[in-house]
């Protein structure tokens, strides 16, 4: 059996920015753990721009709301929200999924974030 390389223009270099460019995510959820700094904060400023709705899952709300006006004011897109969420909770993940609505079409978890894939397996998408 032979395997085939993807192709992809991107190198490691390439920033989410780049590769999201084109896409149209309005009318997709998505959740980003670990989104009130760092690499979470990216990822979620990445996917607010073309237009996703973007739920901070975050342990301090405080300071995950600040992150997510920043965001909404960059890109323009004010379907950008924090929620309460600490993985290792169990109270806390029964909440946020109760409080959720619609579909989800990502979870993306931050790789420090110590989340588990399973976590939140009430959100379907």
């Amino acid at each position: 059996m032979t395997s085939t390389l993807i192709q992809t223009p991107f190198r490691e270099g390439s920033t989410a920015a780049e590769v999201i460019v084109g896409a149209d995510l309005s009318v997709k959820q998505e959740v980003v753990t670990g989104a009130a700094s760092g690499l979470g904060a990216e990822t979620a400023r990445a996917l607010a721009s073309p237009g996703a709705l973007v739920t901070f899952a975050v342990r301090s709300t405080d300071v995950g709301e600040r992150t997510a006006t920043g965001i909404r004011k960059a890109a323009g897109n004010d379907a950008v929200h924090g929620g309460p969420l600490d993985l290792a909770d169990r109270a806390l993940i029964a909440a946020f999924t109760s409080a959720w609505s619609g579909s989800l079409h990502q979870r993306l978890f931050h790789p420090l974030s110590l989340g588990r894939p399973d976590a939140l397996p009430h959100l379907s998408g």
